[in-house]
């Protein structure tokens, strides 16, 4: 395959979460593209590796960076670990989240505080730190993961809730401010997909549940990596401020 079919030769992305689930099949799709991925994971430096080395192995360039991007330090090391290794940034991912299933008259601030760390003050964090080097590069792209939890009013999730809100409200925010330099931002946000689900995130949705979704089914992995894989490539430039739902019609946008 040349250069000119791969539409992200050139550019830099860093795809935080990238160890496992749909933040790994993220990495993959922006690797294939011609992006050289910076592979984000919180504690795991064996799932990093091997998506570093499923990357190479086809052909791609990736770094794995541990690090925990509700630590602003953390941050710093691994957008300072990018720039050295690639030059700077393009593309920045945020796929960071903690799902907790928790009933709200035994959630403690800890426990609150502690989710929207994650999903909204590592947006934050991710995006202050590359930001100016995508501003450098003459524009880029942010995406921030959200989920339809918060759409349809998850139980038991008050904190997600919040967390995911908040994060599209940040996401607006930057596309608003940053569109004079080039730079898109948008959330996607997945309904019930097929991954493998830690022991606090709770059962995963029964077969009766999937009556909920008009497609009867749960989402693939590749079909919310396609979607990302479209709004940070160069057809998807003039899409920005955008929630894409991506959740079988689970929840219709207006």
């Amino acid at each position: 395959m040349t250069d000119s079919a791969k539409p992200l030769a050139g550019k830099v992305a860093i795809v935080i979460g990238a160890g496992q689930n749909i933040g790994r099949g993220i990495a993959l799709a922006l690797a294939a593209d011609g992006a050289r991925v910076v592979v984000n994971g919180r504690s795991n430096q064996g799932a990093v590796d091997e998506v570093v080395a499923a990357i190479e192995g086809g052909g791609g360039e990736a770094l794995a960076v541990l690090g925990d991007v509700s630590r602003e330090e953390d941050v710093a090391r691994l957008v300072a670990a990018t720039v050295e290794r690639f030059g700077g940034v393009d593309i920045a991912v945020s796929n960071a989240g903690l799902r907790r299933q928790t009933p709200f008259t035994e959630m403690s601030f800890a426990e609150w505080k502690e989710i929207l760390s994650v999903a909204l003050d590592g947006a934050f964090l991710l995006a202050r730190a590359t930001v100016p080097l995508m501003i450098e590069r003459g524009g880029g792209r942010f995406i921030g993961m959200s989920g339809v939890s918060h759409h349809v009013g998850t139980t038991e999730r008050a904190h997600v809730n919040a967390s995911k809100a908040g994060l599209e409200g940040l996401v607006r925010g930057l596309a608003r401010e940053l569109a004079p330099q080039n730079i898109t931002a948008n959330c996607v946000a997945p309904g019930a997909i097929d991954t493998v689900r830690g022991a606090a995130a709770g059962a995963s949705p029964s077969a009766g549940a999937m009556a909920g979704i008009p497609l009867n089914r749960k989402g693939r992995i590749d079909e919310i990596a396609e979607t990302v894989r479209f709004l940070v490539g160069p057809h998807g430039g003039y899409i920005t401020g955008q929630t894409v739902h991506v959740n079988g019609g689970m929840f219709l946008a207006k």
